[in-house]
């Protein structure tokens, strides 16, 4: 039997459509990906913790979805994390029927063990023009006949969803006594940046995202990407900030980028809708190289405030929005883009090779 669901904004509109997940009312931030393909690593990627995901492309679900597989080492082999951080993912059209090498299973099915939302049959054409003229918006899905009081608006950008997503004790993934170690601010990393660090034979230690770790002894700091506003981690401004220091290589991703341009003086301000997608062009400062960059964020770094041993690094050709900074002389650099980009694509792994000659 085929049950109904709403998806209520807070500006009243409101879109019809039929569940195919876990039936279950929630409430977040609307946002939208315009990706192709990458749904099992969207679902899993910390930084949509506290959204309602909203995919452009018409057709999802056709692959299935793989695996959950770890490493011996603990990580995902195929996912971003261990679990599903939307509150919900909205499509066009559901595939039911699935085929790929690597799918083990459906993604409503997946979806419900997880007990997380899905509705399609939704106009996300309609509903994401909507979102890029009025910018992102709390909205609440309803499933069935739940009545709209039963859920409230929520704004996740008021809760601490770093502290949320981010490991609760330090974890070590050390490759033997002859490699350089790092230190990786968890403020809700995706487990293919571990990979492509452990990869290039880095060991990577592990640390909550407001872990003081300048006792440690590392050769390099890594800060990784994460959910929500990037003010609620001062405590992780504070421990960047005093490493500067140390004139140990610093590399940021994501929030990471506006973490480490906000202890360099930044200020950070919140986007219209975001960047969130696989085809975002980013030049380099003071060359005509571009890269085309997948993206995840809802806030830009303002480098105006920028130290004056402080530079941009990367531009957005779209909107001119800042894609990372650098120090003029000490080997601290970072990207907005994400270079271990899983689906794809894969232009800019080379951010990793540039990390690693600076340790």
């Amino acid at each position: 039997m085929t049950i109904k669901a709403r998806i209520i904004l807070e500006d009243g509109t409101v879109f019809e459509g039929k569940s195919f997940g876990y039936e279950k009312s929630v409430a977040g931030e609307v946002v939208f990906n315009t990706a192709m393909m990458g749904y099992p690593e969207s679902l899993t990627d910390p930084s949509y913790a506290g959204q309602i995901l909203v995919m452009t492309y018409p057709l999802v679900g056709n692959y299935g979805v793989p695996e959950r597989v770890s490493l011996p080492n603990g990580l995902s082999r195929f996912m971003e994390s261990e679990q599903i951080h939307v509150e919900a993912l909205v499509v066009f059209d559901y595939s039911k029927d699935y085929s790929h090498w690597n799918a083990k299973g459906s993604l409503a099915a997946w979806l419900a063990a997880e007990k997380i939302p899905g509705v399609y049959d939704v106009d996300t054409r309609a509903l994401t023009k909507l979102l890029r003229e009025k910018g992102s918006m709390k909205g609440k899905i309803i499933i069935g006949d739940d009545a709209e009081s039963i859920v409230d608006f929520v704004n996740p950008n008021l809760i601490n969803l770093v502290d949320r997503v981010s490991c609760k004790e330090v974890i070590r993934y050390d490759l033997g006594p002859n490699t350089k170690k790092i230190v990786l601010i968890d403020c809700g990393v995706k487990h293919n940046i571990i990979r492509n660090l452990l990869s290039r034979n880095i060991s990577v230690i592990r640390v909550p995202w407001d872990y003081d770790f300048k006792e440690l002894d590392y050769d390099g700091l890594f800060i990784s990407n994460g959910p929500g506003d990037p003010a609620m981690c001062k405590e992780t401004i504070a421990h960047i900030k005093e490493s500067f220091n140390d004139n140990k290589p610093i590399c940021g991703i994501c929030m990471g980028n506006q973490l480490l341009g906000a202890a360099a003086g930044a200020s950070i301000y919140k986007l219209k809708y975001g960047h969130r997608s696989h085809n975002q062009p980013v030049r380099e400062e003071g060359t005509n190289i571009c890269h085309i960059t997948s993206q995840n964020h809802g806030y830009a770094l303002d480098t105006k405030g920028l130290g004056k041993d402080w530079a941009p690094l990367y531009t957005n050709l779209n909107d001119g929005t800042n894609e990372g900074v650098c120090h003029k002389t000490k080997p601290f650099f970072s990207s907005q883009f994400h270079p271990e980009a899983a689906s794809g694509p894969t232009d800019t792994v080379t951010v990793f090779d540039k990390f690693k000659a600076l340790l």
